[in-house]
């Protein structure tokens, strides 16, 4: 029963990514930052920042979902990628969403 389970997560992200077009959403050089932000260690642009939050919740989350589901991060903590994720979109919204100083 739980390898149906995860099959039908699987579709589900998969549906997601589909339906809400996820995987064109964003340039591949803010691709590989955001993935090295969350993923690794590193920072993230404020221009990748832009592509991220344009990028939106649900497709950011499916994204990460799906990465998590691939065994080649089977031995990542799901619950730090996810907190990690999170921190990260919020602090490019907070930066987005913050007036830029005047020259």
């Amino acid at each position: 029963m739980a390898s149906l389970n995860v099959y039908s997560t699987l579709v589900e992200n998969d549906q997601i990514i589909k339906d809400n077009n996820c995987e064109t959403k964003m340039g591949l050089p803010c691709v590989l930052e955001a993935f090295m932000s969350i993923f690794e260690t590193g920072s993230i642009s404020n221009k990748c920042c832009g592509e991220l939050v344009g990028l939106g919740k649900v497709c950011h989350s499916a994204l990460i979902k799906r990465t998590l589901e691939n065994p080649l991060f089977k031995d990542l903590m799901p619950a730090k990628i996810t907190a990690k994720s999170i921190q990260t979109r919020n602090n490019c919204l907070a930066l987005i969403d913050s007036p830029s100083p005047s020259a």
